[in-house]
């Protein structure tokens, strides 16, 4: 780990651990064919995810709503920034029909932040929990949402439908959110997350590490969200998609974060998947338990 006032002179080259195979098979092609068939949007494209390859192949997805243009600008995230189109009142029931079609058992549902609308695409969200339920009602559920620019009623509308978990990323530690997630807000993200504990909800949230966080640091981000009682931790190796996005200040060994999944679980969380490669989705079926 960097110390907080490290900077890196030079590019850290990318370790052998990061090697990804590249996507094949028919079960890949399947799931790639229905994507394109429906004219959904994954995170696992949109966002280069690294395990598309291993969770495709095995036929699951994670799809992404409210269309791929995001209206905020993080300085960690591939996924298009700008003014997006309008919601699509047929996505839920496309996005239903694709998971009955691909008999997925457990789906996970993310989203682009939509401050442009006054609902920030809450509505769309309970109507794709409910289309999915009805197409495919032995399927459980886990929603990534946004932090609805902290209004409690569009929040609340995910509460409603009561996904069988509900992810929120803090994705970075305290001092570097203003710089990694530009329009987001430490605190409101950990207010968001203890609503929904007190929802009823089984929470879970990711951490990105190698932005140039402490050691001591990580380990803050990890009592923070232990006292708003959020049940799943994932921590993952940040990648730089672009020139344009922030610069990888540190690649973290796997020796690391098998230390930080043992710490993170003698600090209460209920299951850690801790790794280079790991993703807020990946795993997600495991996080049930």
């Amino acid at each position: 780990m960097t110390n907080s006032s490290a900077t890196t002179a030079l590019k850290p080259r990318k370790p052998k651990w990061l090697r990804v195979k590249l996507p094949t098979g028919a079960n890949y092609k399947m799931v790639r064919g229905l994507v394109e068939k429906h004219n959904l949007h994954t995170i696992c494209e949109s966002g280069n995810c690294p395990n598309m390859g291993e969770c495709w192949g095995a036929g699951t997805a994670t799809f992404m709503i409210l269309g791929n243009v995001c209206t905020r600008s993080c300085g960690f995230c591939s996924v298009s920034t700008g003014k997006p189109a309008e919601a699509d009142a047929f996505e839920p029931a496309k996005v239903a029909q694709s998971v009955k079609l691909m008999e997925v058992k457990h789906a996970v549902i993310t989203s682009v932040d939509r401050d442009d609308l006054p609902d920030g695409g809450s509505e769309i969200w309970a109507m794709t929990v409910r289309s999915i339920r009805r197409k495919s009602p032995g399927t459980t559920l886990e929603t990534l949402i946004p932090d609805f620019a902290g209004n409690w009623e569009n929040l609340q509308r995910i509460i409603d439908v009561a996904p069988e978990i509900v992810s929120h990323n803090l994705e970075t530690v305290r001092r570097l959110t203003k710089e990694v997630r530009i329009q987001a807000k430490y605190d409101r993200s950990l207010e968001v997350l203890r609503r929904l504990k007190k929802g009823g909800m089984k929470t879970k949230s990711g951490v990105m590490l190698g932005l140039g966080e402490s050691w001591e640091e990580i380990l803050e981000t990890m009592d923070d969200l232990r006292a708003v009682e959020v049940d799943v931790l994932t921590l993952g190796q940040y990648l730089q998609p672009t020139a344009k996005h922030l610069p990888v200040a540190e690649f973290i060994t796997p020796e690391k974060f098998e230390e930080l999944r043992v710490i993170g679980l003698e600090k209460g969380f209920g299951y850690v998947e801790s790794g280079p490669l790991v993703r807020s989705s990946y795993h997600a079926e495991k996080h049930l338990l």
